[in-house]
């Protein structure tokens, strides 16, 4: 949902609002304040004041009379109703009045500095009220100016996150490793009287998703000490010098609150390696990369401040930060295992209502690959899918729907295929589910589908393991190639042409074939030769060419001619099943969605006489 701002008002506004003030006061306030000064009586009183030789000096007036008493120290001024008076002026002489001007009190000083006063407030205010719109249409740049060097960390206590080392799952490693820096900050007794120093920082490394984050705050909450939470990108300041000095301010700050946690998420923002000096340095992260370094060696690891650091690509830092005495501890979070996702799922659930079929053992196979985030996000999904029903609970069907929409996306209910079309996607999706049939050594498929979806896959097939498959040998591998050619292949078969839907098949079997040679030494020719480097191995694994470009000419050809090799195999293979693929396609037609128990069903049976 986005937030609503409301709509800012222009500068005049203000300054209408400031001289409607200034008009209030002078024209209604201050003159009533000044006229409360002067004190209304009747003229009896007036009489008996004269009587009593009360009255210092009067002023007549047409309609009006003013007067003064005779205290001298602190004079009161009074005025009544002038009458027809004929022996008035006898009276006031009698009395030893004097006659002349009576100063009123509006002239006095008290009345002229809070007028003043007043005015100079109000003008204070609106330039105060002007300062900081203009700060803020300027993007902060000059509020950032006045306060200079403040990290702007985020602190969390125990009762507001709530997070604790049970609401983490699948990283059981990483919680052993950390539960260590928990016990030293509730005990650390325990550990100076052996001899043992904490270590001062931690490295968390990982892919995205994977709960690196969520488990630093996982050990603020056990710990029940403050958390620092700051990301890298916030200490990158346009001017130089700024980051430096934030980061002197966030272990101010961690120190004055010992013992406590700093957290500095996305790490290699600021700890890149260093070059060497030469044209296009950034001198200012090198300056910010440095004050780091100075700060983690200069903080006393005994009073309990712990600094932990998240990243995705550890590669990329400088060897600097690594070391021992800074970060001492480099903690892997990685993609989580079978049990892990089972956990996982088991744990995001708890928000949400089930049904009484769900076996999280069997969404935890079909998600296999997936990390936290996503898992989260598979729940969430099934509970909409759920919403979206009519129903008050999710059901196993939910869930694995949702599995689908994050890894393929959602259906395109209004994506229409022509009958021809729709035919060939049938055989294109048969072909990959026979081929996987026939061979030994693939997972089993579990559905196939060719309802499009939004990721533009026009039909998919989906094989489960029965459980994690950590290696891979040389025949398993080809083996997946081979399924990956199948739809290829299936479509060769039957219509005698190719089509553009093979387009991922093909790109992900050439990966894969580029791989054995390249960094598997599953090639008679290269053997064990490493020929490729992985960049960014927790962002997409990115691969650069160590080799020769005579070499690079020759894996083309390796890669060329395996590829051709396993397509052979899959045509083969669907030649010998061919009536079975007529059978298999010609239902999948007629259903778009089978599952694998009616594909296991029907390639078991006898072939029919008329396919």
């Amino acid at each position: 949902m986005q937030q609503v701002n409301k709509p800012k008002k222009p500068l005049i506004f203000y300054y209408c609002i400031g001289l409607l003030i200034m008009i209030v006061l002078n024209t209604i306030v201050f003159p009533k304040y000044i006229k409360n000064q002067i004190e209304e009586v009747d003229y009896g009183t007036f009489l008996t004041m004269l009587e009593e030789k009360n009255v210092s000096m009067a002023q007549m007036e047409k309609d009006y009379i003013y007067f003064v008493d005779n205290n001298e120290e602190d004079p009161s001024f009074y005025s009544t109703v002038a009458f027809n008076d004929p022996e008035l002026v006898d009276r006031l002489r009698e009395s030893g009045c004097k006659f002349g001007k009576v100063k009123e009190k509006e002239t006095s000083l008290f009345a002229s500095v809070l007028s003043i006063v007043f005015q100079v407030a109000v003008f204070i205010f609106i330039g105060q009220l002007l300062s900081r719109m203009l700060m803020k249409r300027m993007g902060g740049g000059m509020g950032n100016a006045m306060s200079f060097g403040k990290s702007n960390a985020k602190i969390y206590v125990s009762s507001e996150t709530g997070i604790k080392f049970s609401d983490v799952a699948g990283e059981d490693e990483a919680k052993e490793q950390l539960t260590e820096i928990v016990d030293f900050l509730h005990n650390p007794e325990k550990y100076q009287e052996i001899g043992a120093v904490m270590p001062k920082g931690a490295l968390l490394v990982g892919p995205p998703g994977t709960g690196k984050t969520l488990l630093a705050k996982a050990v603020a909450g056990e710990a029940e000490v403050p958390f620092f939470s700051i990301s890298g990108s916030e200490f990158v300041e346009m001017f130089v010098g700024m980051g430096a000095a934030k980061v002197r301010d966030l272990f101010k700050q961690a120190n004055e609150k010992a013992p406590c946690i700093v957290f500095i998420d996305e790490i290699d923002t600021i700890g890149k390696k260093r070059d060497s000096g030469g044209v296009g340095g950034n001198d200012e992260r090198e300056q910010t990369l440095n004050q780091l370094l100075t700060e983690m060696d200069g903080f006393d690891g005994s009073r309990g401040v712990v600094i932990l650091a998240a990243t995705n690509r550890p590669e990329s830092l400088d060897p600097a930060l690594l070391r021992p005495g800074r970060f001492d501890r480099r903690i892997p979070v990685e993609l989580p295992d079978l049990a892990g996702r089972e956990d996982i799922l088991k744990v995001h659930a708890r928000k949400v209502k089930l049904g009484d079929d769900i076996d999280f053992n069997a969404i935890a196979r079909a998600a296999a690959g997936t990390s936290g985030a996503e898992l989260a996000n598979m729940v969430n999904e099934a509970a909409l899918r759920a919403v979206r029903g009519g129903r008050a609970y999710v059901t196993q069907a939910d869930l694995e729907e949702s599995i689908e929409v994050v890894i393929a996306g959602y259906q395109k209910k209004n994506a229409i295929l022509s009958d021809k079309e729709k035919l060939i996607v049938s055989y294109h999706e048969i072909g990959h589910a026979l081929v996987a049939a026939l061979q030994t050594s693939s997972a089993p498929v579990t559905k196939i589908t060719i309802i499009p979806r939004t990721s533009g896959a026009l039909g998919y097939t989906m094989q489960v393991e029965e459980r994690d498959h950590n290696l891979m040998n040389k025949e398993e591998l080809e083996n997946k190639i081979a399924t990956y050619a199948g739809g290829r292949a299936a479509e060769a078969l039957i219509f005698g042409s190719v089509t553009t839907g093979a387009s991922n098949d093909i790109e992900q079997m050439t990966k894969l074939a580029r791989a054995m040679i390249t960094r598997y030494g599953m090639s008679e020719e290269f053997g064990m030769m490493a020929l490729e480097t992985v960049n960014n191995q927790y962002m997409g694994g990115d691969t650069s060419l160590a080799c020769a470009a005579e070499t690079a000419a020759v894996v083309d050809e390796k890669v060329n001619a395996l590829l051709k090799t396993q397509y052979e195999k899959a045509l083969l293979l669907l030649k010998g099943q061919k009536q079975k693929l007529h059978e298999l396609a010609k239902y999948l037609y007629e259903k778009e969605t089978i599952t694998g128990e009616e594909f296991m069903k029907i390639l078991q049976e006898e072939p029919k006489a008329d396919c």
